[in-house]
């Protein structure tokens, strides 16, 4: 994210709407202070953080779900990410 400081972004306010528009936040700074800036973003990335997707969707397009899709868990013989092995429990005697 690049910083800018308030006078900066007022004289190359156009430089910072193309950046932000090509999906690069803009951090802008009052005075010199963190806590008295601003984030300057595209109007699509504000509504993508903005509206809530359903769970299903959510889950579906979550990093672990890319994962499951492209083979990283279970058994890569028959692509069933949730495979579990077939044995017995341990030996127990009773005394």
């Amino acid at each position: 994210m690049t910083r800018w400081t308030l006078e900066r972004a007022k004289n190359g306010f156009s430089e910072v709407v193309r950046r932000a528009l090509s999906h690069e936040p803009q951090l802008v700074v009052r005075g010199g202070r963190e806590d008295e800036s601003v984030v300057v973003l595209a109007r699509s990335d504000y509504e993508r953080l903005l509206v809530p997707k359903d769970l299903v969707t959510y889950l579906a397009e979550s990093p672990l779900a890319k994962a499951v899709r492209e083979g990283a868990f279970g058994d890569p013989e028959t692509a069933n990410p949730f495979a579990r092995r077939r044995d017995t429990s341990r030996p127990v005697t009773l005394e």
